[in-house]
Order: C-alpha cells, then sequence, then structure tokens
C-alpha cells in the first residue's frame, strides 16, 4: 500500500514538474500578449508618437460598439404642411439620417436604414465601419465555411473512390490551395473584371444573362459573393484533404456489412460516413472557421481601404490612422468573436466530449 502511495506520489510530481514549463511558455507566448493587447486597449496609444499615453478605459469599445436606432419622419412641406412624396418613384421622402442622430455626448453615423411595422427606422453607430466590418466578416464565414464544407465533403467522396488515375487528381486537387492568396486574389479580380475583358461578363453576356458591363468589385451587393467565391476556390481542397484523411479511416467492412444487408448509397452515406466523419468535420470546421474570421489577406487585396473585414479595419487603424489603442480593442473584440464560435463548436458539436 506505501509502496503504491509512493508510486502515485513520484507521478505526481512528475506531472507538476512537466506541466510548470508548460504554463510558463503558454504564459509567454499567449497569455502575456493578450493581457498586453488588452492593456493597450484601454489607452488611447498611438504608434510612433511622442504624444502622452492616457487611460481612458473602456472609451475605445464604446466608440466600437455603439448604436443606437432612431425613427426617421417623413419630410414635410413647409409651405402645405403635407408628407412629401418622391415623383418619380411615388413613395413618400423622409428625413435625412443626420437629422435625426444624436451628435451628444457621442456623434452617430447612419449604418442601415430599414423598415419595420410600416416605419422607417436608421441604425446609427459611433463607428459604423467597424460593425460594418463584424456583419460582413460573420456573413463571408457563415457562407464560405458552409459552401467549402458542402463542395469539400463531395471532392473527397469522389477521390476516396477506388478509379484509375486517383493520384494525379489528388495532386491536381491541391493546386488552388498551394497557389499564394496574393496571386489567386488578383487573378479572381481580372476574372470579375467590369467589362468584357472580365471572364464572368463575357460568360454572362455569351448566355444573355447581362450586357457584359456588370461591376462585381464596385457593386456593394455583389461584393461580398466575389469574396466567398474567391474564398470558396481556393479553400475546397484544404476541407477536401482533411475529410479525405477522416474517409480513410473508416473500416471498410462496414461498408461491404451494409451491402450484404441490402443498404443503397444513400443509407450507407447518412448511416455510416456521416456518423463516423462527424469528429474530422468538427476539426475542420473549427480550422475553417477560426481562418475566416480571421481573413485579412483577401480583402485588403480585393477591397484595399473600401470595405474591411475585421481584421484588415485593425490593421488599417493600427497603421493608417496611428491609432494603437483603438486597434488594440478592436483586436480584443475580434478575440472574444473567435471564442464564442469556439465555444458554439464545442457546445453543439461536443468536440474532445463524449460526442466526439
Amino acid at each position: 500500500m506505501g509502496k503504491k502511495k509512493s508510486l502515485e506520489g513520484n507521478e505526481a510530481q512528475t506531472a507538476w514538474t512537466l506541466l510548470i514549463p508548460t504554463m510558463v511558455v503558454i504564459f509567454a507566448i499567449a497569455f502575456f500578449p493578450l493581457v498586453s493587447v488588452f492593456r493597450d486597449s484601454m489607452t488611447d496609444r498611438e504608434i510612433a508618437s511622442e504624444k502622452e499615453i492616457n487611460f481612458v478605459g473602456f472609451e475605445n469599445y464604446i466608440n466600437l460598439l455603439s448604436m443606437t436606432i432612431r425613427e426617421l419622419p417623413p419630410k414635410v412641406d413647409e409651405d402645405t404642411g403635407e408628407i412629401v412624396i418622391d415623383e418619380e418613384t411615388g413613395e413618400i421622402e423622409y428625413t435625412s439620417p443626420v437629422r435625426v442622430l444624436p451628435r451628444e455626448p457621442r456623434r452617430y453615423k447612419d449604418l442601415a436604414v430599414f423598415d419595420m411595422f410600416g416605419k422607417k427606422y436608421v441604425l446609427g453607430a459611433t463607428d459604423p465601419e467597424f460593425l460594418a466590418s463584424v456583419r460582413d466578416t460573420i456573413f463571408f464565414v457563415v457562407v464560405s465555411v458552409f459552401f467549402e464544407t458542402i463542395i469539400g465533403l463531395a471532392v473527397a467522396l469522389v477521390l476516396n473512390a477506388n478509379f484509375k488515375g486517383r493520384g494525379p487528381m489528388r495532386a491536381v486537387m491541391l493546386i488552388p490551395w498551394a497557389i499564394p492568396t496574393a496571386v489567386s486574389s488578383r487573378m479572381w479580380e481580372y476574372m470579375f473584371y467590369s467589362t468584357r475583358a472580365g471572364f464572368f461578363n463575357t460568360l454572362g453576356e455569351f448566355l444573355g444573362l447581362s450586357g457584359g458591363q456588370f461591376a462585381f468589385i464596385a457593386e456593394p451587393s455583389a461584393q461580398l459573393w466575389v469574396m466567398i467565391a474567391i474564398d470558396t476556390w481556393k479553400t475546397i481542397p484544404f476541407m477536401a484533404l482533411l475529410l479525405l484523411a477522416g474517409l480513410q479511416l473508416i473500416d471498410k467492412g462496414l461498408y461491404e456489412a451494409a451491402v450484404v444487408d441490402g443498404a443503397n448509397v444513400i443509407r450507407r452515406f447518412w448511416h455510416i460516413t456521416l456518423p463516423l466523419l462527424k469528429p474530422t468535420i468538427t476539426v475542420a470546421l473549427v480550422f475553417r472557421t477560426m481562418d475566416s474570421l480571421r481573413v485579412f489577406d483577401l480583402f485588403q487585396i480585393v477591397f484595399g481601404e473600401k470595405r474591411f473585414s475585421m481584421a484588415s479595419f485593425t490593421y488599417y487603424e493600427l497603421i493608417s490612422n496611428n491609432q494603437m489603442g483603438y486597434s488594440a480593442a478592436s483586436s480584443v473584440i475580434i478575440f472574444f468573436i473567435l471564442l464564442i464560435f469556439v465555444l458554439l463548436y464545442v457546445k453543439t458539436v461536443g468536440v474532445g466530449g463524449e460526442n466526439a
């Protein structure tokens, strides 16, 4: 009994001996930089400036996240006292959001105008560019990761089949992933060119879908879909590779037994492939979601300062505006959004738990 306790004590001591250096390394490479960024986010620090650094508390966060909703009243003709109607559209004209949104103690700018219950409202924000970057990034993540997972799974299923030339096809599949983002972004930018020099405008004109002059990159309603198309094309090989590795681990004997029992292809997919591939899909989703939420180069190359992702907005505030404290606050918010997505995956999919 005493010998057993002695062994347990030695094991515990060994565990602590290994844990302490590990915790020191984690603190050095992760925790300490995070604390430093959070500290800077509570100041008005500017990069490469001799300006005195002042503690501002949560002011940066308030400026980044403050929003308000105000009703837009219809315009009224001062002479007749009647509501102004647009002669071309026949619709009611409304007061400019600038006249409705508060200016004190903070100046709000219009982020979006929307209708609700027959009335028109304006959503104002103290920093509409940041909130727009959050909205655009989350939309980009949800849609692109969805398409990458679905198409990547389809590609993985094809490549997992036994056919002649499977090896070369697997190698060819990786080409989009191997091309640097700077190159692929420019390539797709030319394909989406706003004249017939662009591939998609030429194709649209040939099919009779457009006049060959659609400005994909300049049109706000099309911009995010362009980003999603570029990112999906580039990242499908990564998802397919991860999912193919998971498919390779599934025992082929299960499929043989299912065929003997009379299960068709669809039943085999739903009852064997998908359940056993769940841990791999989860890992792929986590990796791609984390990577997509931090998207920077794609937005920066294609849009520059015309439209931001969360990461490119942070870069803009740091490099162009020299606002280190403000940029740090933006970084901290990105960190917490990432954390929320991770916790959602852990909770709903069961990463590392009994359901994994």
